[in-house]
Protein backbone atom coordinates (compact mmCIF):
# COMPACT_ATOMS: atom_id res chain seq x y z
CA UNK A 1 0.00 0.00 0.00
CA UNK A 2 2.61 2.44 0.87
CA UNK A 3 4.43 1.87 -2.45
CA UNK A 4 1.05 1.91 -4.29
CA UNK A 5 0.82 5.34 -2.47
CA UNK A 6 3.98 6.48 -3.12
CA UNK A 7 3.84 5.68 -7.19
CA UNK A 8 0.69 7.60 -7.49
CA UNK A 9 1.10 10.41 -5.65
CA UNK A 10 4.15 11.33 -8.34
CA UNK A 11 2.42 10.49 -11.41
CA UNK A 12 2.20 14.27 -12.50
CA UNK A 13 5.61 14.80 -12.26
CA UNK A 14 6.64 12.85 -15.30
CA UNK A 15 3.91 14.38 -17.22
CA UNK A 16 5.23 16.87 -20.17
CA UNK A 17 3.12 19.84 -20.97
CA UNK A 18 1.39 18.41 -24.02
CA UNK A 19 -0.01 15.74 -21.74
CA UNK A 20 -1.21 17.62 -18.91
CA UNK A 21 -4.51 18.53 -20.24
CA UNK A 22 -5.44 15.08 -20.11
CA UNK A 23 -3.91 14.50 -16.86
CA UNK A 24 -7.11 13.00 -14.96
CA UNK A 25 -7.95 10.59 -17.68
CA UNK A 26 -4.11 9.53 -18.13
CA UNK A 27 -3.95 9.08 -14.62
CA UNK A 28 -7.40 7.15 -13.74
CA UNK A 29 -5.88 4.38 -16.26
CA UNK A 30 -2.07 4.58 -15.06
CA UNK A 31 -3.13 3.78 -11.20
CA UNK A 32 -5.11 0.88 -12.02
CA UNK A 33 -2.30 -0.89 -13.92
CA UNK A 34 -0.31 -2.26 -11.40
CA UNK A 35 -2.98 -3.99 -9.46
CA UNK A 36 -4.99 -3.47 -6.42
CA UNK A 37 -3.29 -2.38 -3.02
CA UNK A 38 -6.71 -3.37 -1.01
CA UNK A 39 -7.18 -6.90 -2.48
CA UNK A 40 -4.04 -6.87 -3.23
CA UNK A 41 -4.07 -9.16 -6.57
CA UNK A 42 -2.95 -8.30 -9.81
CA UNK A 43 -4.56 -9.50 -13.46
CA UNK A 44 -5.09 -8.89 -17.19
CA UNK A 45 -7.87 -5.88 -15.83
CA UNK A 46 -4.61 -4.17 -14.48
CA UNK A 47 -2.71 -5.25 -17.52
CA UNK A 48 -5.03 -3.52 -20.15
CA UNK A 49 -5.36 -0.61 -18.26
CA UNK A 50 -1.58 -0.07 -19.11
CA UNK A 51 -2.56 -0.48 -22.60
CA UNK A 52 -5.15 1.85 -22.91
CA UNK A 53 -2.52 4.49 -20.78
CA UNK A 54 -0.15 3.82 -24.29
CA UNK A 55 -3.20 4.27 -26.22
CA UNK A 56 -4.03 7.46 -24.88
CA UNK A 57 -0.67 8.65 -25.28
CA UNK A 58 -1.06 8.06 -29.12
CA UNK A 59 -4.34 9.42 -29.19
CA UNK A 60 -3.66 12.59 -27.88
CA UNK A 61 -0.47 13.08 -30.31
CA UNK A 62 2.01 12.67 -27.76
CA UNK A 63 3.29 9.30 -29.16
CA UNK A 64 3.10 8.56 -33.34
CA UNK A 65 3.77 5.62 -35.56
CA UNK A 66 7.44 6.08 -35.23
CA UNK A 67 6.94 4.79 -31.69
CA UNK A 68 5.20 1.22 -32.38
CA UNK A 69 7.88 -0.61 -31.44
CA UNK A 70 9.56 1.08 -28.72
CA UNK A 71 6.36 0.69 -27.48
CA UNK A 72 6.13 -2.94 -26.95
CA UNK A 73 9.92 -3.93 -27.22
CA UNK A 74 10.83 -0.51 -24.33
CA UNK A 75 7.93 0.82 -22.30
CA UNK A 76 5.46 -2.67 -22.35
CA UNK A 77 8.75 -4.70 -21.88
CA UNK A 78 9.54 -2.53 -18.90
CA UNK A 79 6.54 -2.45 -17.38
CA UNK A 80 6.27 -6.42 -17.53
CA UNK A 81 9.72 -6.58 -15.80
CA UNK A 82 8.74 -4.33 -13.42
CA UNK A 83 5.20 -6.23 -12.68
CA UNK A 84 7.00 -9.26 -12.67
CA UNK A 85 9.15 -8.37 -9.44
CA UNK A 86 5.90 -6.66 -7.48
CA UNK A 87 4.08 -10.03 -7.78
CA UNK A 88 6.66 -12.13 -6.35
CA UNK A 89 7.73 -9.07 -3.86
CA UNK A 90 4.17 -8.39 -2.56
CA UNK A 91 3.26 -12.24 -3.47
CA UNK A 92 0.20 -10.46 -5.34
CA UNK A 93 -2.83 -12.86 -6.08
CA UNK A 94 -3.16 -13.72 -9.77
CA UNK A 95 -6.93 -11.77 -10.35
CA UNK A 96 -9.42 -13.92 -11.91
CA UNK A 97 -6.93 -16.72 -12.20
CA UNK A 98 -8.57 -19.84 -13.90
CA UNK A 99 -5.29 -21.81 -12.50
CA UNK A 100 -4.09 -24.72 -14.81
CA UNK A 101 -6.71 -23.81 -17.64
CA UNK A 102 -5.65 -20.46 -17.83
CA UNK A 103 -3.12 -18.81 -20.29
CA UNK A 104 -1.29 -16.94 -17.43
CA UNK A 105 -1.80 -16.14 -13.93
CA UNK A 106 -1.34 -12.76 -14.39
CA UNK A 107 -0.63 -11.60 -17.92
CA UNK A 108 -1.96 -12.55 -21.45
CA UNK A 109 -0.71 -9.57 -23.74
CA UNK A 110 3.06 -10.31 -23.92
CA UNK A 111 1.85 -13.40 -25.45
CA UNK A 112 0.32 -11.88 -28.39
CA UNK A 113 3.30 -9.45 -28.95
CA UNK A 114 5.83 -12.48 -28.23
CA UNK A 115 3.84 -14.60 -31.08
CA UNK A 116 4.02 -11.66 -33.32
CA UNK A 117 7.92 -10.99 -32.95
CA UNK A 118 8.25 -14.74 -33.90
CA UNK A 119 6.41 -14.62 -37.05
CA UNK A 120 9.39 -14.04 -39.75
CA UNK A 121 11.70 -16.12 -37.84
CA UNK A 122 12.95 -19.14 -39.15
CA UNK A 123 14.71 -20.98 -36.56
CA UNK A 124 11.64 -21.02 -33.69
CA UNK A 125 8.90 -22.88 -34.08
CA UNK A 126 5.79 -22.65 -31.66
CA UNK A 127 6.94 -26.43 -30.63
CA UNK A 128 10.37 -25.21 -29.62
CA UNK A 129 8.89 -22.94 -26.31
CA UNK A 130 8.27 -25.88 -24.30
CA UNK A 131 12.30 -26.81 -25.07
CA UNK A 132 14.22 -25.89 -21.85
CA UNK A 133 17.26 -25.19 -23.92
CA UNK A 134 15.21 -23.11 -26.41
CA UNK A 135 14.22 -20.75 -23.49
CA UNK A 136 17.37 -20.47 -22.00
CA UNK A 137 19.37 -19.31 -24.95
CA UNK A 138 16.73 -17.23 -26.31
CA UNK A 139 14.59 -15.51 -23.49
CA UNK A 140 16.10 -11.96 -23.09
CA UNK A 141 15.36 -11.37 -26.88
CA UNK A 142 11.96 -12.87 -27.51
CA UNK A 143 9.19 -11.33 -25.42
CA UNK A 144 7.23 -15.23 -25.42
CA UNK A 145 9.69 -17.00 -24.32
CA UNK A 146 11.10 -14.74 -21.68
CA UNK A 147 6.86 -15.18 -20.33
CA UNK A 148 7.65 -18.91 -20.61
CA UNK A 149 11.02 -18.66 -18.48
CA UNK A 150 9.18 -16.68 -16.10
CA UNK A 151 6.41 -19.61 -15.39
CA UNK A 152 9.03 -21.85 -15.31
CA UNK A 153 10.54 -20.32 -12.34
CA UNK A 154 7.46 -19.28 -10.71
CA UNK A 155 5.99 -22.80 -11.16
CA UNK A 156 6.80 -26.24 -10.32
CA UNK A 157 6.32 -29.91 -12.42
CA UNK A 158 5.37 -30.94 -15.73
CA UNK A 159 4.76 -27.95 -18.10
CA UNK A 160 1.51 -29.27 -19.54
CA UNK A 161 0.39 -29.64 -15.97
CA UNK A 162 0.62 -26.82 -14.76
CA UNK A 163 -0.07 -24.64 -17.90
CA UNK A 164 -2.26 -26.88 -19.91
CA UNK A 165 -3.22 -24.31 -22.28
CA UNK A 166 0.32 -22.84 -23.46
CA UNK A 167 1.30 -26.51 -24.04
CA UNK A 168 -2.16 -27.02 -26.46
CA UNK A 169 -0.20 -24.13 -28.00
CA UNK A 170 2.71 -25.41 -28.54
CA UNK A 171 1.14 -27.97 -31.17
CA UNK A 172 -0.14 -25.13 -33.22
CA UNK A 173 2.27 -25.65 -36.52
CA UNK A 174 3.10 -21.48 -37.48
CA UNK A 175 3.15 -18.39 -35.14
CA UNK A 176 1.18 -16.38 -37.43
CA UNK A 177 -1.88 -18.97 -36.37
CA UNK A 178 -0.86 -18.37 -32.95
CA UNK A 179 -0.86 -14.70 -32.64
CA UNK A 180 -4.37 -14.99 -34.52
CA UNK A 181 -5.86 -18.22 -32.15
CA UNK A 182 -4.55 -15.30 -28.80
CA UNK A 183 -6.17 -12.73 -30.03
CA UNK A 184 -9.49 -14.24 -30.53
CA UNK A 185 -8.92 -15.95 -27.30
CA UNK A 186 -8.18 -12.57 -25.65
CA UNK A 187 -11.05 -11.05 -27.30
CA UNK A 188 -13.36 -13.69 -25.72
CA UNK A 189 -11.64 -14.23 -22.38
CA UNK A 190 -10.99 -10.61 -21.80
CA UNK A 191 -12.43 -7.82 -23.59
CA UNK A 192 -15.85 -9.84 -23.30
CA UNK A 193 -15.55 -11.22 -19.78
CA UNK A 194 -17.75 -8.98 -17.13
CA UNK A 195 -15.86 -9.14 -14.50
CA UNK A 196 -13.05 -7.99 -16.13
CA UNK A 197 -14.57 -5.42 -18.37
CA UNK A 198 -17.01 -3.73 -15.86
CA UNK A 199 -14.05 -2.00 -13.61
CA UNK A 200 -12.59 -0.15 -17.42
CA UNK A 201 -13.83 3.73 -17.69
CA UNK A 202 -13.99 5.75 -20.81
CA UNK A 203 -13.77 9.06 -21.23
CA UNK A 204 -13.05 11.64 -23.34
CA UNK A 205 -9.89 10.39 -25.08
CA UNK A 206 -11.15 6.73 -24.85
CA UNK A 207 -15.13 6.98 -25.55
CA UNK A 208 -17.18 4.30 -25.16
CA UNK A 209 -18.85 4.87 -28.96
CA UNK A 210 -17.52 2.62 -31.46
CA UNK A 211 -15.56 4.05 -34.04
CA UNK A 212 -13.78 3.22 -37.78
CA UNK A 213 -10.33 1.74 -37.29
CA UNK A 214 -8.63 2.64 -40.22
CA UNK A 215 -5.46 0.70 -40.25
CA UNK A 216 -2.05 2.11 -42.06
CA UNK A 217 -1.12 0.71 -45.43
CA UNK A 218 2.39 0.80 -44.14
CA UNK A 219 3.75 -2.76 -42.68
CA UNK A 220 6.96 -3.92 -40.42
CA UNK A 221 8.34 -6.23 -38.68
CA UNK A 222 8.94 -7.21 -35.02
CA UNK A 223 12.57 -7.75 -34.24
CA UNK A 224 14.38 -8.80 -30.81
CA UNK A 225 14.57 -6.96 -28.22
CA UNK A 226 18.60 -6.67 -28.32
CA UNK A 227 17.54 -4.68 -31.24
CA UNK A 228 15.70 -1.68 -29.74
Amino acid sequence: KQWYQRRVRGIEDFLTDDTKPAVVELKAYFDESFGSFVRIDYGTGHEINFIAFCCCLYKIGHLDESDWLATVFYLFVRYLDLMRKIQLWYKLEPAGSQGVWGLDDYQFLPFIFGSSQLIANPEITPQDFVNPNVVAKHHENFIFLGCIKFINDVKTGPFAEHSNQLWNISAVQTWSKVNSGLIKMYKAEVLAKQPVIQHFVFGSILSFEEQKVVLPSSTFSLHPLKTV
